[in-house]
Parts: structure tokens; C-alpha cells; sequence
């Protein structure tokens, strides 16, 4: 266990992030199953309309620094590359 004032603080600190880094992981993660599933069952418009949701929330989650941008730049890009395979 950390000893010194600064790093106690810097424990207390990593415990807070951590937890909004999860939930921001979790977040994205679900917004791209939601366009998988809308993909997988043919549905264009709702593939579309959860694309653009989960466009946002991965660019989010790269502001914030919980992932790469080029990271949040591959992965939009293969849900687009996704969603334009569906048929209408």
C-alpha cells in the first residue's frame, strides 16, 4: 500500500478514473453491439440510426482518453464498412 501523502492521493484518484473509464468501455461496447445486431438482422435504417449513436460515443471515449484515436477511427470505420454491406 502506497506510504506518502502523494501517492495515497494518487491511489484515490486511479480508483475514480478506472470506474469512469469502465463505464465509458461499456458504453461504446454496447453502442457497437447495437449496430452489429441492427446489421446482422438486415435492418438498414436502424443500423444507420445506431451507427451515428455509436460514432459519438466512441469519439467520446477517444476525447476522454479512455481509447486511441486511431483506435476510435478503426473501429468507426469498420461499423461503416458494416452498415454499407447491408442490403435495404
Amino acid at each position: 500500500m502506497a506510504n506518502h501523502k502523494s501517492a495515497l492521493k494518487r491511489a484515490r484518484q486511479n480508483v475514480l478514473r478506472r470506474e469512469r473509464n469502465r463505464i465509458v468501455r461499456t458504453r461504446m461496447k454496447n453502442a457497437v453491439k447495437q449496430v452489429r445486431s441492427a446489421a446482422n438482422e438486415n435492418s438498414k435504417d436502424a443500423a444507420v440510426e445506431h451507427l451515428n449513436q455509436a460514432k459519438s460515443v466512441i469519439a467520446k471515449a477517444a476525447k476522454k482518453g479512455v481509447i486511441h484515436r486511431n483506435t476510435a477511427a478503426r473501429k468507426i470505420s469498420r461499423l461503416a464498412k458494416l452498415v454499407n454491406t447491408v442490403s435495404l
